[in-house]
């Protein structure tokens, strides 16, 4: 997911590498009839950058999930859930 939203961000003008932009995940593993089973995946984006670019990367972070093919995969089993933190750059 962090690489189909970096693309994203890159081809609005918005810069995600040299450590630009990082993300966090974790998980949940549950039991389910004695098999560990992935049941949520919550991903922390931290994306620095230009404030200008703010409606820009909205929508870049918005429009990300639909077109990742492992969102795609795993969404209709997985709980997937995106969060988004923007630092200032400077």
């Amino acid at each position: 997911m962090t690489g189909t939203f970096g693309a994203a961000l890159e081809a609005r003008g918005v810069k995600a590498d040299e450590g630009r932009l990082v993300a966090e995940v974790e998980g949940d593993v549950e039991t389910d009839d004695g098999v560990l089973v992935i049941r949520r995946i919550r991903t922390r984006y931290r994306l620095r950058a230009d404030e200008a670019h703010g409606d820009a990367i909205r929508r870049a972070f918005g429009a990300h999930p639909p077109k990742c093919p492992v969102y795609r995969t795993l969404s209709g089993c997985i709980d997937i859930t995106t969060e988004l933190d923007i630092v200032p750059l400077g």
